[in-house]
């Protein structure tokens, strides 16, 4: 942990005091480096709707639906690590 120069007395009052805050308002790193660093090799869990091969030779996509997530993640089949 790099060491930060407090300036006013309110700032002196927050050293070594755990804080909260979310994600999206962090500066630096930028929130998807943090995220990324966080939770980067987490396994998600999802329903698969369709699939689509995007024109590319390398392989085809899986189209899936993770509950808590508003947008369709893409991801090659080939990474898929499990089906149920």
């Amino acid at each position: 942990m790099r060491n930060v120069t407090l300036r006013s007395e309110s700032e002196m009052a927050l050293q070594d005091r755990w804080v909260h805050f979310r994600i999206a308002d962090v500066f630096e790193p930028t929130p998807q480096q943090l995220l990324f660093e966080l939770h980067g090799e987490d396994l998600l869990q999802g329903v698969v709707v369709g699939t689509s091969d995007s024109g590319q030779a390398n392989g085809t996509f899986a189209i899936v639906h993770v509950e808590g997530v508003d947008r369709l993640l893409v991801v090659p089949l080939a990474r898929l690590q499990g089906v149920v």
